[in-house]
């Protein structure tokens, strides 16, 4: 344990001077992997370290040192072997989450229909592994969709952190098309050096990356699919800002003049807007969003999930059902650059199979 700390505290000194003597790009790759690395080490080594000295002067209070100071060793040890599990594994674990959505009276050619949707890519996440990327977009084409559909957060802080991914995540083929949105990371809002020119020109450079990306990316607006003799209205809105001050695109303009469709999908990044704005209020079938990631740490069994996001969000992860309305949220791809591991909240690809309800 004391050889590990001395490692990661030398890791962390070096990778610190070179973030505080860096003069580049803020949404470099290498600047905001190295944001990542000091984030993940600041929590595996802190949240220990505190522990630690809690419990020793906890036991010389009471008298019983070696004891408590032990305890508090083990638990330390505990959450700084959870956390780097998370940050070498927890990260590249990912699950295929399949679900077959019934919908009464669904058109026949839309019967059997496959939608793979990912969200909240984060690239600067596959700085270090592009290779891990290649293989999730192998997993993706290996399913089969006709459609693929991406919830945003194509980058954390800018439009620079695509940095080729966009020739990786062009080699997922959806038989029907790709179809995306931009969540609020996307708008660089989170950028500390953007004045708003900037933003509104990185909004135009990530739309950019995204369209080389093979997506074809609704902002605040609808596009028909033709699908046999079937038609689907997808419509896509944009969402701004931060939690809880998210301002999210008009769902009704978006939708204006979709009415003669078989079937309607909503692509919104900010789960709440389901609840806000959709549920009940449209004759939307299904809505797609990610942004909670699960908060990247949880319990996930086959019987049992909870995250500390549901308190945010109560629709964090997987279907939720409204009458004829239904909504999935995807966990996410990538990872946040403020919690840069997934501990027992593996990252997601989810394949949607539409049946007929009889």
């Amino acid at each position: 344990m004391l050889i590990s700390h001395v490692v990661v505290s030398v890791w962390f000194w070096i990778v610190f001077i070179e973030t505080k003597i860096y003069s580049g790009y803020f949404d470099l790759p290498s600047n905001v992997w190295n944001i990542i690395q000091i984030k993940g080490i600041i929590a595996a080594v802190t949240i220990p370290r505190i522990i630690i000295i809690v419990t020793h002067f906890t036991g010389r209070f009471l008298k019983r040192s070696n004891r408590i100071a032990n305890i508090g060793l083990t638990i330390a040890s505990t959450i700084f072997l959870i956390i780097a599990a998370g940050a070498l594994f927890g990260n590249f674990n990912v699950k295929i989450d399949k679900v077959e959505i019934k919908i009464e009276g669904l058109h026949k050619d839309l019967d059997g229909l496959r939608i793979v949707q990912i969200s909240d890519l984060h690239l600067t996440s596959f700085h270090r592994n592009k290779k891990f990327l290649s293989k999730c977009v192998n997993k993706i084409n290996s399913l089969n969709p006709d459609i693929i559909m991406n919830t945003g957060d194509f980058v954390s802080y800018g439009w620079r952190e695509f940095n080729g991914f966009d020739t990786i995540l062009s080699k997922a083929i959806g038989k029907y098309g790709k179809f995306a949105i931009l969540g609020n990371h996307d708008f660089g809002i989170y950028n500390p050096y953007f004045t708003e020119t900037d933003r509104q020109d990185n909004v135009l450079k990530v739309s950019q990356k995204v369209n080389s990306s093979g997506y074809f990316i609704l902002n605040n607006e609808h596009t028909i699919v033709d699908i046999e003799n079937a038609k689907i209205g997808i419509i896509g809105v944009t969402t701004i800002g931060q939690h809880p001050n998210f301002h999210h695109g008009n769902i009704d303009l978006a939708m204006k003049g979709l009415d003669t469709v078989d079937l309607k999908i909503a692509l919104t990044h900010d789960p709440n807007h389901f609840t806000i704005a959709i549920e009940g209020k449209t004759d939307i079938d299904i809505t797609l969003s990610g942004h909670t990631h699960g908060m990247q740490m949880g319990i996930m069994t086959k019987n049992f999930k909870w995250s500390p996001s549901k308190y945010l969000y109560p629709h964090w992860n997987g279907l939720y059902i409204s009458g004829n309305q239904y909504h999935y949220v995807n966990r996410g791809l990538g990872t946040s650059v403020a919690i840069p591991f997934r501990i027992f909240m593996p990252p997601e690809i989810t394949l949607i199979t539409l049946s007929a309800s009889h």
